[in-house]
């Protein structure tokens, strides 16, 4: 009689029922195909996860839309200006007489904002991940410096022109009209869309992909093995922003020493507003790099000085550059031609933003090898073969 009694303690439990086509049905997972006679599979443990998956949602694909979308007007102007269109152009304006170099730079130009929309598919898109870190960086880099400055210089035109400045026109009067006024709201108006959105979306993806590098405070920070170099680096940084700084400085206030004579007469208030929002850069630049060396402010989170660095970096070098090419490739009169001496500025002040990314770039590269040789040893675990006694014969 008790061989017939179901017991509730200790009882084994039923083998799963056979299923059609081999299968078994396991109250302990899905339905799995199993070879009759041949010894069970082994469990195996997953495989380690090394980054989060790529989200694509609504918000994005918004901000890849205006991005895109605030591309076409200037690419619009700029080709129709390279097929020789004068829309937008005043008569007198000296575009209309800039020949092969005009023609050459607005080509560019339409080559620039066609990376805009390659960079606004890349960051919202499966495949960018798979982009090597250099590919995606350098362009943003650039394109943070070309396009800072007008974000947030070209409101605080328009601010001051509101309480009473010159609204863009000489006061000497005299000097012929560069565009149109309606050309810059469509332009600067584009740019400053194209800023905050490839801003917003570079900021989830680098978040999702970098995000472990920038984590903690200064004061958590390792030494660095380099610290020396990098601390001297720094200082030469420092030292060289100092010649650009001093410029920006002196042109804000109204000085002319460096300035040829067409941009001497042709100074607004909103030649002196950029010229100063130039000097806050590289402030930025300045402190970013000495805060990343030095580890002052300890309790400061360290994305803070990383972004200093970033964006004035990005300004000082790129701005700089693009500066010393506006120059070089300039069809000027020779009284109008820029002084060799701003030429000299506009180099220490590429040179100073080259050394603050470099900076940057080492501290990267210390942090990611870092946080890959200490992952190693838990993925070196969890992809260990099973010990030999465990394996069923």
């Amino acid at each position: 009689m008790t061989a017939n009694r179901r017991t509730d303690h200790g009882a084994l439990p039923r083998p799963p029922a056979p299923s059609p086509h081999g299968r078994t049905t396991s109250p302990y997972g899905p339905e799995r195909s199993v070879d009759r006679g041949s010894s069970p599979p082994l469990r195996t443990e997953p495989a380690l996860r090394t980054e989060s998956p790529f989200r694509t949602g609504r918000a994005r694909a918004v901000l890849r839309a205006v991005a895109i979308a605030s591309c076409v007007p200037y690419i619009t102007l700029k080709a129709a200006w390279a097929a020789g269109s004068g829309v937008g152009i005043p008569e007198g304006s000296p575009l209309l007489d800039g020949g092969t170099p005009l023609v050459v730079g607005n080509a560019a130009t339409v080559l620039m904002g066609g990376a805009v929309v390659v960079l606004a598919l890349l960051l919202t898109r499966p495949w960018g991940r798979r982009v090597p870190a250099w590919l995606l960086v350098l362009p943003m880099w650039v394109a943070s410096g070309l396009l800072l400055p007008i974000m947030t210089a070209y409101p605080l035109q328009l601010a001051v022109r509101l309480l009473g400045g010159d609204g863009g026109r000489p006061a000497g009067g005299g000097v012929e009209p560069f565009l149109e006024p309606w050309v810059f709201g469509v332009v600067y108006g584009g740019f400053i869309l194209q800023g905050l959105t490839l801003g917003a979306l570079f900021t989830l993806y680098a978040g999702e992909r970098w995000g472990a590098l920038w984590r903690g405070r200064l004061r958590d920070l390792p030494e660095s093995p380099t610290a020396p170099a990098l601390r001297a680096t720094a200082v030469a940084a420092a030292v060289f922003a100092q010649v650009p700084l001093a410029a920006h400085l002196l042109w804000a206030a109204g000085s002319t020493a460096g300035l040829d004579a067409g941009t001497a007469a042709a100074r607004t208030s909103d030649f002196h507003v950029l010229e100063a929002v130039n000097a806050v850069f590289a402030v930025c630049a300045v402190t970013g790099v000495l805060l990343l060396a030095f580890r002052r402010g300890g309790r400061l989170p360290s994305r803070v000085p990383l972004a200093l660095a970033w964006a004035g970096s990005a300004q000082t070098a790129c701005w700089g550059g693009w500066l010393t090419l506006a120059v070089l490739a300039g069809a000027g009169d020779a009284t109008d031609r820029t002084p060799q001496a701003t030429v000299v500025i506009y180099a220490v002040q590429m040179l100073a933003g080259a050394l603050v990314v470099t900076l940057g770039a080492h501290f990267f590269a210390e942090r990611s090898a870092a946080l890959a040789s200490s992952s190693v040893p838990v993925r070196r675990a969890v992809e260990a073969p099973a010990p030999r006694e465990s394996r069923v014969p």
